[in-house]
């Protein structure tokens, strides 16, 4: 098995198989944002408990790497700091740019089956939906 292929069966896992798919049903910070060039459209949901991400699930639709990746990042901010999430929404977004990324400052686990992404440019609007609506909703909590 290629690595292309290994990395399209995680991704295939994560977008069939989602984790933390779901609602939080209290105390939580809501973001819905959409991806309109290719249907995406994603509602993340965290509750932060002092200045820590205690939960994160997503809700929504759209192409397997819209979803994957959302499954992906709820996986990896959990129990996170909110500045440590914010810093990974900067590496992800920088790797999705196809900047090598210091796998010590960010392991990557699942999520490096999206390195890939980055030789697609349309593709790439996809793969980070789910983490500018974190980032969105983890500078609201902050405040």
């Amino acid at each position: 098995m290629s690595l292309d292929d290994l990395y399209r069966r995680v991704i295939m896992d994560h977008y069939q198989q989602p984790r933390n798919r779901g609602q939080i049903e209290d105390g939580s910070v809501t973001v819905d944002l959409n991806n309109p060039t290719c249907g995406d459209r994603i509602s993340v949901q965290m509750r932060v408990k002092d200045g820590i991400i205690d939960e994160a699930k997503f809700e929504g639709e759209g192409c397997s790497i819209s979803m994957a990746s959302a499954s992906m990042m709820t996986e990896t901010v959990k129990g996170l700091k909110l500045d440590r999430a914010l810093h990974l929404v900067d590496l992800f977004s920088r790797m999705m740019q196809g900047e090598e990324i210091d796998t010590e400052e960010f392991p990557l686990e699942d999520i490096e089956a999206l390195q890939g992404v980055a030789k697609f440019p349309a593709r790439i609007k996809c793969a980070t939906l789910a983490w500018k609506a974190l980032e969105k909703g983890a500078k609201e909590s902050a405040e």
